[in-house]
């Protein structure tokens, strides 16, 4: 009977446990091809070469089936303990920031510079972005829907998981109905997948990207200068291996000017609950660098979101 009771217990304490296993924060986003097909993008040039940018704003605003989709997408999500987090109160907020960062100047009169895109995905702080894509199908009287749904790693934006499919052709009218009747299916598989990366990044660790570069006219140090014996770029791969999660990252491409880190694995969160990003991890780098023996003061920190950032050595 007391054998019968323990194993009851640890079973017991065993589901508790899994019920409060960590889940990862998403948030449902228009995917970039469905954006561009309706015209929610804004235009720019990069080097010449013409790339575009979903516009949520505008796709908010315009299309009167978003929020509704987005909606029955999060409800799914939610019935299976995901945490969410809602596209329109972060554009909302970031849209009063805009507003206040445009009255502000530096003494020089050059304004904030701020990338929309980029600071939607730092201030939600979601681990997977899911992009969702859908089409509405007619034949006669009944519709059906066509969607995809795919879930990137917002840190690397690889992709993780997808789902998608056509759902029963219905006489009902409301899209976000239709959505929800074709997504169901493969939602329990697709939430699998989410989960299984989360718990990899967890025992493995969140793999960022970090480069290092030394500037042109840097005062007199470069990646080969050497500190007790050992070039700069030998101390920087020792401090990647004492400061990443079980010592993994890869060193892709190094020279006395340049350094390529990618898969730097970083853990999830700090002490204190709160998610980390690539420009948290590599500020320590920096600290590292500003004490003795090494007193390089002249970094410049280039944040190019969550998941990857560039020191510059030298100068700022």
């Amino acid at each position: 009977m007391k054998k019968l009771l323990l194993l009851m217990s640890l079973c017991l304490i065993a589901a508790t446990s899994f019920g409060q296993a960590r889940k990862p924060r998403l948030m449902v986003v228009p995917s970039d091809n469905w954006c561009y097909q309706h015209g929610f993008v804004t235009e720019y040039n990069n080097q010449g070469v013409t790339e575009y940018i979903p516009d949520y704003r505008a796709a908010l605003v315009k299309n009167p089936d978003l929020l509704p989709v987005i909606s029955a997408i999060n409800g799914l999500m939610a019935d299976r303990g995901f945490p969410l987090e809602n596209l329109e109160s972060a554009m909302r907020s970031i849209n009063r920031q805009s507003i206040e960062l445009s009255a502000v100047s530096a003494r020089d009169g050059s304004t904030v510079q701020s990338n929309e895109l980029m600071e939607l995905r730092r201030q939600a702080k979601a681990d997977i972005i899911l992009q969702l894509s859908w089409t509405v199908n007619e034949v006669g009287p009944r519709r059906s829907v066509t969607y995809t749904l795919q879930g990137l790693d917002s840190y690397t934006n690889n992709e993780i998981a997808s789902a998608g499919g056509t759902g029963d052709p219905s006489f009902t009218v409301e899209t976000p109905v239709l959505l929800r009747e074709a997504a169901v299916a493969h939602m329990d598989e697709f939430c699998n997948r989410l989960q299984n990366h989360f718990d990899d990044l967890f025992a493995n660790g969140r793999a960022v990207a970090i480069y290092i570069n030394v500037f042109e006219n840097a005062r007199g140090i470069d990646l080969e200068t050497e500190f007790d014996g050992k070039e700069l770029r030998e101390v920087i791969e020792d401090w990647m291996a004492n400061n990443t999660v079980s010592g993994r990252y890869s060193l892709v491409d190094d020279n006395e000017l340049y350094m390529q880190f990618d898969d730097v694995r970083i853990p999830v969160y700090d002490e204190r609950g709160r998610s980390i990003a690539a420009n948290q991890f590599a500020r320590e780098l920096v600290k590292f660098l500003r004490n003795a023996p090494y007193n390089i003061t002249d970094i410049k920190l280039l944040n190019q979101g969550l998941g990857q950032v560039t020191l510059l050595l030298g100068n700022k």
